[in-house]
């Protein structure tokens, strides 16, 4: 990284004194989480693994609730893995990306039944691990071990756009932010950890998106994008497309018994492996018209109710239009269809999307 040092012109006591400020402010004023170690203790790699993965694309006030129930219920990673993964994602619903539970899942079983319980300190031994990417893995071996490694997130990236003003615009400037930050932690030795935990404290309260309070910030004096009166400006964003728009119908299907027809859907696509209402095709909303329900479906004479659910995904946002059909007899179903009391349906944990559907249809 030489070259990186004559290009920012800095030397080794301008990136000591760039860490010390933010480690003396973290001693101040970190953020008391329920994973994190306290002062003068050892992180707990198990609790690190499980709010970081949990934390991917996924905000700290929504993740501790469900980051508490988990450690109530498998407070070890012995019973994460011995645990049946249903149940593993009944109790994520709601969390949403929900291959992140099933690698969570995978992954515990892996160190569990390969690794004696024990998560390697190694960046690339732990991102061979299920679900562990580049990201995770460094704030792994930082956070838990205090190993030297590189965690740039997306506060971490902000702060390094500003501080060194990047007006590059992301996601394309991502390489370049994260050569700023390798090269404030390349090989660092003095606290990674709480460094790395100091920084997104920071980009979360202080060098926010918008509005950052710069005069409460300890790096503001050598913040060039503060210095130059562009901190709101940066990072700066390449313009976002519109999302597709998609549509499909979700079913209320009620037996004579009082049944209600669920399914597991498939392993791979959005929703995977969870349990729902049954659906058809989601398609382009300009190509409504054309959907069609599923075979199993050809029939049933649903009630006409003009409801319909809206849900945003990343990539996408989905109307489902509501189809309603009570007291119908036994159909023959496809795999992954089953019957379920209607009694029960609130010990299941539905995802957001289809919780919103049983709201409307029962």
């Amino acid at each position: 990284m030489a070259s990186l040092k004559t290009n920012n012109k800095r030397d080794a006591k301008d990136v000591q004194e760039f860490r010390g400020q933010i480690l003396s402010w973290y001693d101040k004023h970190a953020r008391i989480l329920p994973w994190r170690a306290e002062k003068g203790q050892k992180a707990d790699p198990y609790h690190v693994w499980l709010s970081e993965i949990m934390l991917q694309q996924t905000t700290v006030g929504a993740v501790i609730p469900y980051f508490t129930k988990f450690l109530n219920k498998w407070p070890r990673i012995q019973d994460l893995a011995a645990a049946e993964r249903d149940e593993i994602m009944s109790e994520w619903a709601g969390l949403g990306y929900y291959a992140r539970a099933r690698n969570l899942h995978k992954c515990a079983q892996v160190v569990t039944e390969e690794l004696s319980g024990v998560f390697p300190q190694d960046e690339a031994a732990l991102k061979a691990l299920p679900g562990i990417g580049e990201y995770t893995s460094a704030a792994i071996a930082a956070i838990a071990f205090d190993r030297p490694a590189t965690v740039v997130d997306g506060n971490i990236e902000r702060i390094m756009a500003r501080y060194f003003a990047v007006k590059d615009a992301v996601p394309g400037a991502k390489k370049i932010l994260k050569s700023h930050a390798h090269y404030l932690s390349d090989g660092r030795k003095d606290r990674p950890g709480d460094y790395a935990q100091a920084l997104m404290d920071i980009g979360a309260s202080i060098c926010t998106p918008r509005s950052p309070k710069c005069g409460l910030c300890p790096i503001n004096q050598k913040c060039k994008a503060h210095k130059q009166g562009i901190e709101e400006e940066l990072p700066a964003r390449e313009k976002k497309l519109a999302k597709p728009q998609k549509f499909g119908f979700v079913y209320w299907v009620q037996d004579k018994q009082g049944r209600v027809l669920l399914h597991r859907r498939s392993e791979k696509g959005m929703l995977g492996g969870m349990i729902g209402l049954p659906t058809s095709k989601w398609v382009e909303r300009k190509k409504k018209r054309g959907v069609e329900h599923p075979d199993y479906l050809d029939g049933v004479a649903f009630e006409t109710k003009a409801a319909s659910i809206h849900h945003s995904f990343t990539h996408f946002d989905l109307e489902l239009a509501l189809k309603r059909a009570i007291s119908v007899s036994v159909l023959e179903t496809q795999d992954n269809y089953f019957w379920c009391d209607k009694s029960e349906l609130k010990t299941i944990g539905f995802p957001s999307l289809f919780s919103k559907a049983i709201r409307l249809g029962g």
